[in-house]
């Protein structure tokens, strides 16, 4: 398949299991316009609240008998077949090594069945790249080379990340979490609360009743003069506050309320502080963001006003609130872009990595 043919004219069927939910997508190109015809979500949500978070072995189970009906009603929902895809493409990782296994197996499956090619995709080059696919889950394919220079940041529950994009498929590392990812922190705040899993949506919900100026917790490595991330020590700082205040978070509702907002204030601080930085360095054009605290609207209203504010040219895209968690909608997008350069794997080489790097690659 040369890439010139599948970038004017494409159906492609995505595949995501990277964790605790089953997706499945189809996105089509045709005349200049990218279009995510279907993103079909089972979650885990509601079984791995029971238990405070993900257990592995449970949400792998879990995937197998949801991922055909994620697939067929994928197909279905965007008025295709399977006879009529042109590749599969499927999240090779990072995640959890036995729910990822599952999704690389079925797709490679299906792919050798159907004699159509494959592309692994790394599931944070989708968070990376979601925002790109607009409020209307389309986008026009020559507007992608007037968005870059760009930053990335992706900010999920094992990832916060700053990212260079100078074009798609070249992206350089500025800097990562060091221990505790924001959303790993939220959730963590969230469990000391008593508020259910998963956390993040929780304390925003709790938060809109607080007060951010409340308390001072700190703002882990703002001051430093690198990119990195760190959000260890603020969970630390609310057991500290607890500690020394002898008072349990569930027995007074306002101090619960402020804590909440006094954590999101202290993470969206640090966050927005380093992306302004680096876009600034680096004089880029756009802000990208994704992952699922992506979804936080103090986050997005934040980094939207500060953007406005410092550097006014610049261009903010913001995934819609389907395509911030973990969804096979992100890795169809970034899929394209593989396609279109004509990057394809041979049923050999694609095979699950929980430890998969970011790396660059070219169109």
């Amino acid at each position: 398949m040369g890439s010139g043919k599948i970038s004017e004219n494409l159906i492609l069927l995505a595949i995501e299991t990277s964790a605790d939910e089953t997706s499945a997508a189809v996105l089509k190109v045709r005349h200049g316009t990218i279009n995510l015809s279907s993103n079909i979500i089972y979650s885990q949500i509601l079984t791995h609240g029971k238990t405070g978070g993900i257990v592995p072995e449970m949400a792998a189970r879990a995937h197998i008998p949801k991922i055909l009906p994620a697939i067929k009603l994928a197909l279905e929902n965007s008025g295709t077949s399977l006879r009529n895809i042109d590749c599969i493409a499927v999240t090779a990782g990072p995640g959890l090594i036995t729910s990822l296994m599952t999704g690389v197996d079925t797709a490679k499956a299906l792919a050798f069945a159907l004699n159509i090619a494959v592309i692994p995709v790394n599931h944070l080059e989708g968070h990376l790249l979601s925002s790109l696919m607009g409020q209307n889950f389309q986008f026009q394919i020559s507007n992608f080379q007037k968005l870059f220079p760009a930053i990335g940041l992706i900010v999920s529950g094992g990832h916060t990340m700053l990212v260079l994009v100078k074009q798609i498929g070249r992206y350089k590392i500025l800097g990562q979490t060091v221990d505790d990812a924001a959303g790993e922190c939220l959730d963590k705040v969230a469990k000391i609360l008593g508020l259910p899993y998963p956390g993040g949506p929780e304390i925003a919900k709790l938060a809109s009743r607080g007060h951010a100026t409340a308390i001072r917790f700190p703002r882990p490595m703002f001051n430093s003069k690198n990119y990195n991330f760190s959000f260890s020590g603020l969970k630390t700082a609310v057991l500290y506050f607890l500690r020394d205040r002898g008072e349990l978070p569930t027995s007074n509702s306002r101090l619960r309320a402020d804590i909440a907002a006094s954590v999101e204030q202290a993470i969206v601080d640090v966050l927005v502080a380093k992306t302004l930085r680096a876009a600034k360095e680096f004089k880029v054009k756009t802000v990208l963001l994704g992952g699922g605290v992506a979804a936080n609207q103090k986050l997005q209203q934040t980094l939207k006003r500060q953007l406005k504010l410092n550097i006014p040219h610049s261009k903010f895209y913001i995934p819609h609130s389907k395509l911030t968690t973990d969804n096979a909608g992100m890795i169809a997008q970034a899929a394209y872009h593989h396609a279109r350069a004509g990057r394809f794997a041979t049923f050999s080489k694609v095979q699950a990595d929980p430890n998969l790097k970011l790396r660059s690659w070219s169109l």
